[in-house]
């Protein structure tokens, strides 16, 4: 098998098209909607959509770590996708910059003077300082991009030696390397998205969004491979059967996320503390309890109903069509977390909808430009041969 095997840039032309185009609408919409809102809220949208394709990326990261680890036929043919995501990272650092040229508007915690007001933040101060807040992103970004870029390099040097100790080296790092997303990803959800309330907290917290990176990555991966089964060479290897079996795991990932979200919910009803039944009453109230039964019906139940059916996970084209719906869902649901600790009433702007759209044109863009860059499959991947066969007995 040679490296040109499963090698063609042609078939992902479209997606690169399709993020150089969301670039540049979104941008477009972005300015509209700035000059009608201005700078505040223009950070707040930005920091949904940066941590919703960040998230995605991680998200992507976990799940080729575990693909190392299980060595299963399903991550087999998702592997590049997942790889293109990861390979994002150190861009979406660089990306970080709004955040932090943002900090005063979006963390009250941030200003001069507040934890003299303010009893909790004063408790809080030894973790909640910008300096310590910028020391933590920096090493959540040099774990996360190490991590993903010492794969990536194992990678190619798999696909071009076919060495097979390679393999082993992957497995060890990835065992390792999933602790460190598991703890890495829990303080810096807590940092950029529950901070934004620092009278907030809750202990289901880490888990919840990494429940969301995994049913995102998924989602994205997915949609990615229905259009590479279109065209040759992958529409020789994609079948049904390997839909099927990404079907069950956005399904399965689907359900982790209402169960956590619904556990979350329970603790803090049962629990009736003063510091944390406000996020709840803030999101039934002002508008935005439409936005939780939009979550509840469509980011849930929807899909949940429809994924039951083997014949639905078994259809690309229905396969794809909830896919991309639970990527949109899954930024409403980063907008539900947030939106609301900064407008009491619900108001949807114009920006909200521009930055996940630029953001994701610039994420789309790397992604195919680095699937356009290696071969479709993993050439000397000791599980490619049984991919390429898989059936259901």
């Amino acid at each position: 098998m040679t490296t040109d095997t499963y090698h063609s840039p042609e078939s992902v032309s479209g997606l690169q098209k399709l993020g150089i185009a969301a670039v540049v609408v979104g941008l477009v919409l972005t300015g509209v909607g700035y000059s009608m809102t201005g700078l505040d809220r223009f950070y707040q949208a930005y920091l949904v959509a940066w941590t919703f394709w960040l998230g995605v990326a991680l998200g992507s990261m976990a799940l080729l770590m575990v693909q190392h680890l299980s060595g299963g036929a399903w991550g087999v043919v998702l592997r590049r996708p997942l790889e293109a995501a990861a390979s994002t990272l150190p861009v979406m650092a660089v990306l970080f910059i709004p955040i932090y040229l943002g900090m005063h508007d979006l963390y009250h915690w941030s200003h001069e003077g507040a934890a003299e007001a303010d009893a909790i933040i004063a408790a809080k101060a030894p973790y909640l300082n910008t300096p310590f807040f910028l020391g933590r992103t920096v090493f959540y970004f040099a774990a996360w991009i190490l991590i993903s870029q010492t794969l990536l390099k194992w990678s190619k040097q798999q696909d071009e030696t076919g060495d097979p100790g390679l393999a082993d080296k992957m497995a060890y790092l990835s065992g390792g390397g999933l602790v460190v997303y598991t703890l890495t990803v829990t303080f810096a959800v807590t940092d950029w998205l529950m901070s934004v309330n620092p009278h907030w907290f809750s202990t289901m917290w880490g888990p919840l969004f990494m429940a969301g990176q995994g049913l995102a990555a998924f989602a994205l991966g997915i949609s990615v491979l229905v259009m590479l089964s279109k065209t040759a060479p992958m529409s020789h290897v994609l079948t049904s059967h390997h839909f099927h079996d990404l079907g069950k795991f956005l399904f399965a990932f689907l359900m982790l996320w209402t169960y956590l979200m619904f556990s979350q919910y329970l603790i803090v009803y049962s629990a009736n503390l003063q510091e944390e039944a406000p996020h709840y009453i803030d999101r039934n109230n002002g508008g935005y309890e439409y936005v939780t039964y939009a979550l509840m019906a469509l980011h849930f139940a929807v899909p949940y109903a429809l994924l039951l059916s083997r014949d639905v996970k078994r259809g690309i084209g229905s396969l794809r069509v909830i896919a991309v719906w639970l990527l949109v869902m899954r930024v409403v649901d980063y907008y539900w977390q947030v939106a609301p600790e900064f407008h009491k009433t619900l108001s949807a702007s114009v920006i909200d909808v521009a930055l996940p759209i630029a953001l994701g044109g610039v994420f789309l863009t790397l992604y195919a430009m680095r699937l356009k860059s290696h071969p479709l499959l993993p050439l000397n991947d000791a599980g490619l041969e049984k991919a390429l066969t898989h059936h259901v007995h």
